[in-house]
């Protein structure tokens, strides 16, 4: 049908752009009624999309500083502990620690030692891409678990996703599937010893020191039987409010742990700032801040410290004359 003057419709329509849909949110949580992720070849290609993202995530980001801010965007408690360089699949985790002997306090942790690529800048569009990559591997899990998909694929994109969660700080994320790797998909397919090993080690220190249950701690410790040292130092720190054990055996643990023991680091300081505030009227700033581990500013905000700051000394207490 044509117009009056013999004009066609001008077909506005077809010069629209398409809509560009983001991979991840291409498909829905299976628990809201998505069918499509509970094919085994979609689960693929989606854990390869989310992988891919990880990848370019990491890449934005650029050192480990970087990385460490945008980790620190989902964070509960926000603690400044730079993450190991990640990689967009799961890695082989540390063989267990055989060595009965507390690390010194020289002892690093070799991911915070590597060399760093150089820095990029940041922008505000790059905040929300972990918040949608741990959104699409909930969304994955959810297909894999309704599937009762208990095969090889299963097993990694659950360990993707728990040392992912961890990083993040987000133990929605971590915790749930450290639950489902170890009572589900271990029984049906045996994990690795490593694997398990990794696991189990995650589940006993996210007990003891995000949930501060230590007696379940040492209750997991043994039903899953894991010989690790580190992992005793660490609940022997905790048992004890041993703050130098603590902060050796931090420094001498992998990102992904030392990422958990973040949860419990405020409370094992807090017995640190109690000794100080018995033991010194003033002490140095330099030196409180080494000793706690923390700059004044973290110590204030996070740790609620009430003691003045004059120049370069702490006035913890006052002592008034008699009058």
């Amino acid at each position: 049908m044509q117009r009056r003057g013999g004009r066609a419709p001008s077909g506005h329509l077809s010069r629209l752009k398409p809509v560009e849909i983001d991979p991840l949110a291409e498909y829905g949580l299976p628990s809201k009624g998505e069918k499509r992720l509970l094919l085994f070849k979609n689960q693929e290609s989606y854990y390869a999309k989310i992988a891919e993202r990880y990848l370019a995530f990491c890449t934005d980001a650029g050192d480990r500083d970087g990385l460490q801010r945008q980790f620190a965007l989902l964070s509960i408690n926000n603690t400044p502990t730079p993450p190991p360089a990640p990689a967009p699949a799961p890695a082989p985790a540390p063989t267990p620690a055989t060595s009965n002997t507390p690390p010194t306090a020289s002892s690093t942790n070799p991911s915070t030692t590597s060399p760093s690529p150089p820095s990029k800048p940041q922008s505000q569009a790059q905040q929300p891409q972990l918040a949608q990559i741990l959104s699409a591997l909930r969304k994955l899990r959810e297909g894999i678990v309704a599937s009762k998909r208990h095969d090889e694929f299963a097993s990694q994109a659950y360990l993707f996703a728990i040392r992912l969660g961890i990083l993040a700080s987000s133990p929605e994320t971590y915790h749930p599937a450290l639950l489902y790797l170890l009572r589900v998909l271990h029984p049906a397919r045996n994990l690795t010893t490593v694997e398990l090993h990794e696991a189990t080690s995650y589940l006993v220190l996210d007990a003891a020191c995000r949930r501060g249950d230590l007696a379940e701690a040492y209750a997991l410790r043994n039903r899953y039987r894991v010989r690790d040292a580190k992992v005793d130092w660490v609940l022997r720190a905790l048992v004890r409010d041993d703050w130098v054990l603590w902060r050796r055996v931090k420094r001498s643990v992998d990102g992904h742990r030392a990422r958990i023991m973040d949860f419990a680091e405020a409370g094992v300081r807090a017995h640190v700032l109690k000794a100080f505030g018995r033991a010194y009227l003033s002490v140095d700033k330099d030196v409180l801040e080494r000793q706690a581990g923390a700059e004044w500013r973290e110590l204030v905000e996070r740790n609620g410290v009430g003691w003045e700051l004059s120049g370069g000394r702490v006035v913890i207490r006052k002592i008034h004359g008699r009058s």
